[in-house]
């Protein structure tokens, strides 16, 4: 529990920054259903930072409030969790570097298709 904390404030202050300070249009222009190249930016833009499950939704929540598509913030969350590059590093040291392009390039589409489909249906 101790080390959890740190990432759950962290996770709360820069939602408090994307709520209070990043103008809904803006969110909305390059996170919204319109845009097809949503889904694999908000991957791309997922994969070097590190968090975890609860240090992760109150950014996911600000982004919904600020017009960002269910399916985008959901691949953005599902990329921090499961691809960030801290534990591709931290894999490095008991895989080789085949496997570990495997797993990236088989959940990132996974995820990928889950943002889409998730654009789609809602």
């Amino acid at each position: 529990m101790a080390k959890v904390w740190v990432y759950v404030v962290i996770g709360i202050a820069v939602g408090a920054g994307i709520h209070g300070y990043v103008p809904e249009d803006f969110m909305a222009s390059f996170m919204g259903k319109s845009a097809w190249w949503s889904v694999p930016l908000s991957v791309l833009i997922g994969i070097p930072m590190y968090s975890n499950a609860a240090g992760i939704i109150p950014i996911v929540q600000a982004l919904l409030e600020k017009g960002a598509s269910l399916g985008t913030v959901l691949a953005f969350m599902m990329s921090v969790i499961a691809l960030s590059l801290p534990e591709m590093i931290i894999l490095k040291k008991v895989l080789k570097i085949q496997l570990i392009l495997t797993f990236v390039g088989v959940v990132g589409t996974g995820i990928m298709l889950t943002g889409f489909l998730f654009n789609f249906i809602f």
